[in-house]
């Protein structure tokens, strides 16, 4: 078994190394998570609110230490600050309606009979999360499957895997039993191995089209819920109404943000004729007026993107586009910071 290494895209160093689990060792901390669960599930829902959100204000306390980490990790600039607006803000959110999310829904109340949904826990979720925004993602459904009384087996990638351990930290340090939610590195036999197992109740995935297609194929037959979060091609259009203003910042924002790396990142723009030759102006001009450089350096405002087999596909794509009649309107000269690996003009 070979460990799984972190390459930093800021130095092309390895920045951390970890030897995954053998499968004997994820069927245990899976056993110990199955065993865990009643128990949590049986404590009272304000007090699981609580304990969660202590989990969340431990991990705001690390912001200095978690804002470098991501750097390092993936390549944001730390002048960005990580991903804690949105993490509180969805966690304050899932918080304030899990009573009433999680209350029975009567359905009938007569002399004859009581109707009524009610809403229980399945027992073990499974996250598979991603790198590109590796906090914001897994709290998503770490947050609210232990509001709701299940235990979390959280497999971080490969590309962050310091963020699980930080999310673990913080929470267990908050209150959470480890064995309620545990960070487990995996290799992609041994997660498929326990998905076919049936191991969990439910398993969440942001990625690929090609993981989540992975993860369908070995939960075949389980009859396991998945939630699948996949790569998406999301348009932007340009009404002749439009602020001109306005939809280039919006749209080359959506685009470029995180050096293009979200997962409903703009990838198309639609713009009606009567604007277009003035929005490709202006949304040339917005892209140049990017800074690519060092993520710690407090000028860039573009860093590289996560690993340079990421850059190696877009730079392929361009090179496809432009050799079928394409028009490129960026010279990466402009940029001087392009090296032609993991930072990309």
């Amino acid at each position: 078994m070979k460990p799984i290494q972190l390459i930093s895209p800021v130095d092309g160093s390895v920045y951390a190394e970890r030897m995954p689990l053998t499968h004997e060792a994820a069927t245990e901390a899976v056993a110990r998570a199955k065993a865990a669960q009643k128990a949590w599930a049986a404590r009272p829902l304000a007090e699981r609110i609580a304990l969660v959100k202590a989990g969340v204000a431990r991990l705001n306390e690390m912001k200095d230490i978690i804002v470098e980490e991501l750097a390092w990790q993936m390549g944001r600039p730390t002048r960005f600050g990580g991903e804690f607006g949105g993490v509180n803000a969805r966690s304050d959110y899932m918080a304030e309606i899990a009573e009433q999310t999680l209350a029975p829904t009567m359905v009938e109340d007569g002399p004859a009979f009581r109707r009524y949904l009610a809403r229980e826990p399945v027992g073990v979720v499974f996250i598979i999360a991603p790198w590109n925004y590796p906090y914001l993602t897994t709290i998503n459904t770490l947050v609210p499957a232990l509001i709701a009384g299940n235990s979390v087996v959280l497999k971080h990638a490969s590309q962050t895997l310091l963020v699980g351990e930080r999310l673990a930290e913080a929470f267990h340090a908050a209150g959470i039993p480890a064995d309620v939610f545990q960070n487990v590195v995996l290799d992609h036999a041994t997660t498929e191995a326990l998905i076919g197992a049936r191991s969990f109740g439910f398993i969440n995935f942001t990625g690929s089209v090609a993981g989540g297609a992975a993860i369908e194929r070995a939960a075949a037959g389980t009859f396991t819920g998945l939630g699948l979060e996949l790569g998406g091609k999301d348009p932007g259009y340009v009404r002749a109404d439009a602020n001109l203003e306005a939809a280039v910042d919006t749209l080359m924002d959506g685009a470029l943000f995180n050096a293009g790396q979200c997962c409903c990142g703009i990838e198309r723009i639609y713009v009606h004729e009567s604007l277009y030759d003035a929005f490709v102006e202006k949304a040339v001009a917005w892209a140049k007026g990017l800074t690519l450089g060092n993520p710690f350096d407090a000028a860039s405002t573009l860093g590289p993107m996560a690993n340079k087999r990421f850059a190696k596909v877009v730079r392929d794509q361009i090179a496809e586009a432009v050799a079928a009649g394409a028009k490129p309107l960026i010279d990466p000269k402009d940029f001087p910071a392009d090296d032609g690996g993991a930072y990309l003009a």
